[in-house]
Formats: C-alpha cells, sequence, structure tokens
C-alpha cells in the first residue's frame, strides 16, 4: 500500500489540500506572503499597528497521551500536551516576528467518562506554569481563560486546542517579501535538551502524529484502546508497528515519550534573533504542517530553495520510516526531520544566529540557499536522496 493511500485511509493528509482549497477565496489579509494572517489594527485604530489571531492545537498527540496515562498513570504528560497546544500557536506567530505580549484562550473538548478532572487540571495548570516559564525568557502570555466542554457523542477521548493574538508596530513585522536570490537557510534543531527545557527532547513536535502512533505501536493497542482508534479504520492501517509505549529506546526516553516530546519552542531564540537583527532577516519559517517543504507556500515568486546541509536526522523519524517503510521523499514532507524552524538571512548575519542558537544549547547551521528559478520550488539533498518539491 502506498504511503498516501495508507494517510488517506486513516483519514489525515501530508498537505490538508482540500483545506487549502476551501480557504482559498478568503481574504489572505495585508500581507498574503507572511506565516500568519495579518490584519489592520481593529481595536486600536493605529495605521501604525496590526492585529494578529492564530488558532492550532496538539493534534491526535493528546490520544498517545491518554494511552500513556492509562498505561503509567503518568499525569505530566498532559502538561506537554498543554505545552504543545500553546507552542504551536506561538511559534507560528514568531514567523512574523511578534514576541509578545500574547494572550491566549484554551479549548477542550472532552469525553468525561474517559477524561476526568485531574486531567483537566492538569491540563489548564500546565498552560500556565508554561507561561510562568516563557516570561522567566522575556516572552509574554496571559491566559485570558477559554471553553471546557464535555462533548463525548463528538470527541472520543479529548482534543486540546487554542487561540492566541497580539497587537504590534508593522514596521516590526517579518513577512517574505524580502526573500531573494543569494539568501541562505539557518535551520534550528528541534532534537536535544535547550537550555529550557526539563529533558532531552525527541523533536517530534506535533505533526505527523496519527502516522507516528499507528506506524509505531503494536496491534494490541488496538484492542486494549479501541477509543484511541476510529471504528471506521481498515485494521491494516491500525496499529502497525513493532513497539510498545514502556520499550526504551537509544535516547533518554522511551517509546512512549519520545513521541510525546513536548514540541520545541524557539521563542527565546527568536527573540534574541530580532532583537539583533532584524532588518537582516528575510523570512522565518516554521516547518510544521508540510516539513521541509513548507516554504513553498510562502515564496514571494517563483524561487528555489535548496537544502544540501540539513542536520543529522535524530533517532525518532529514522524509527518511524524503519517501521512503515515510508519513502523517504514522503518523509521530509511529513515531518520536520530534525529541524522545525528555518531562518532566510545573509551569510554573515546566519552566522550569528547559529551562535544565538547555540548559547541556548539548540543545533543549528546553514543547511542551504535561495536560488533563481522559473518555478516555486524546494529540492531536499539528503543522505537518502534527492527529493523535489514543487507548486
Amino acid at each position: 500500500m502506498s504511503d498516501n493511500n495508507r494517510y488517506n485511509q486513516r483519514g489525515v493528509s501530508a498537505q490538508k489540500e482540500d483545506v487549502h482549497k476551501a480557504i482559498s477565496k478568503l481574504d489572505m489579509g495585508l500581507y498574503p506572503n507572511a506565516f500568519c494572517k495579518i490584519y489592520p489594527d481593529y481595536w486600536g485604530g493605529d495605521e501604525a499597528y496590526c492585529n494578529l489571531m492564530h488558532a492550532d492545537g496538539a493534534g491526535t498527540k493528546s490520544i498517545l497521551a491518554y494511552m500513556y496515562w492509562k498505561e503509567t498513570g503518568d499525569l505530566s504528560v498532559w502538561k506537554g500536551i498543554a505545552i504543545d497546544a500553546i507552542v504551536m500557536n506561538i511559534d507560528d506567530m514568531l514567523c512574523v516576528g511578534a514576541t509578545g505580549p500574547f494572550t491566549y484562550s484554551s479549548t477542550i473538548g472532552r469525553n468525561k467518562h474517559l477524561i476526568p478532572g485531574d486531567v483537566i487540571s492538569e491540563l489548564i495548570n500546565g498552560t500556565q506554569s508554561y507561561f510562568d516559564t516563557l516570561q522567566q525568557h522575556g516572552i509574554e502570555v496571559r491566559l485570558m481563560g477559554g471553553e471546557t466542554a464535555d462533548v463525548g457523542d463528538v470527541v472520543r477521548t479529548v482534543i486540546v486546542d487554542g487561540t492566541m493574538a497580539a497587537r504590534m508596530r508593522r514596521d516590526k513585522l517579518v513577512t517574505t517579501e524580502k526573500l531573494t536570490e543569494g539568501d541562505v537557510v539557518v535551520s534550528l534543531a528541534s532534537y536535544g535538551q535547550a537550555t529550557y527545557e526539563d529533558e532531552y527532547n525527541s523533536g517530534m513536535g506535533s505533526n505527523g502524529l496519527t502516522s507516528a502512533r499507528h506506524e509505531l505501536l503494536k496491534k494490541e493497542y488496538a484492542t486494549k484502546y479501541p477509543e484511541s482508534v476510529d471504528p471506521n479504520l481498515p485494521s491494516d492501517v491500525v496499529y502497525n508497528g513493532n513497539y510498545g509505549l514502556l520499550d526504551a529506546t537509544e535516547t533518554p526516553l522511551n517509546v512512549g515519550k519520545m513521541i510525546l516530546s513536548p514540541t520545541r519552542t524557539y521563542a527565546p531564540v527568536v527573540l534574541k534573533v530580532l532583537q539583533q537583527h532584524f532588518d537582516k532577516i528575510h523570512g522565518i519559517i516554521h516547518c510544521s504542517g508540510g516539513g521541509q517543504s513548507k516554504v513553498l507556500h510562502y515564496l514571494p515568486r517563483p524561487m528555489r530553495v535548496v537544502k544540501n546541509n540539513l542536520l543529522p536526522v535524530p533517532p525518532l523519524f529514522k524509527m518511524i520510516q524503519k517501521s512503515a517503510g515510508t519513502d523517504w521523499k514522503e518523509m521530509y514532507q511529513v515531518f520536520n526531520m530534525g529541524q522545525r524552524l528555518e531562518i532566510y538571512t545573509d551569510k554573515e548575519t546566519a552566522a550569528s544566529i547559529v551562535e544565538i542558537a547555540r548559547s541556548f544549547n539548540i543545533d543549528a547551521q546553514i543547511s542551504g540557499h535561495v536560488e533563481a528559478s522559473d518555478v516555486k520550488e524546494v529540492v531536499v539533498e539528503s543522505e537518502y536522496g534527492k527529493f523535489t518539491y514543487g507548486k
């Protein structure tokens, strides 16, 4: 069975083509090539300012947290899910130069019969605890409340989403309008342990979790936790792997904790980068949905991004590829593959960005460059092959 067919049978897609089609006729905001939608300053009415609002969430990662919690009783994994929902919002907003202050509203939908109050408490208190950590690094976020709904007829276990907003000066925005031939790409690692993280991070992020869960974990989980699976899925695409949640790995984490690694935020790094080099930053891309091809959606005109010096692929993604037999081209399009943030700039500035990232114990390097082209495309040259993605 092809990888695309397997994804489709699970009810997911690598590129969310139908979603992009559905929103194609909507107002794209003040800067169509920006990573987030940007609107006039509706509340303040000041033409020098703009408003940003973004919604995202932890996705199907919460299903894995549910299974791990049931297996171990470890409530701490739910704080990780709260972090995932926050970071998937805040790191998208970093890409337009927003570094706060932010406001945040959480949206939790649960099946009350399966998700008790102590889980909800861990999600909500974990949210505030993470904001306290961010504040220590100069990122201010205020929790404005939110909605927790008991929707067991709709949600099998729990879904954790959030909405983040900010108001900022237009002259501090980062878009890709200045992206040009000759720029270089700086990739920041998604794995390792940053100075502001409590343990090793596998680099998982919050994309590709449906695929990772089913390709890595054993079939027995389908029977043990039927609530973790859409009953309409064909059995041959459900939990096809060879691993148990508590199996050891070559990293400090077991299999379950590897897939559950909280999504790393790059907010402290980007804050310092923009403070020192704002005028030299031509684009920031969060390689979430779409992986290493993500930048395709934000190129201001036909050009080619060549990534020929990417960071090493960390153990988690090698495990997923080996277990699933997924084509490497598809891997680089579904997962971040070890680098989840990339910054476009000149070579001299790039060297400084690398040093800033490393000061937070986050590996980084110049991973590629931008070339002239008649079409918009991304070329990944890796140890596993050369792959071209076009639009």
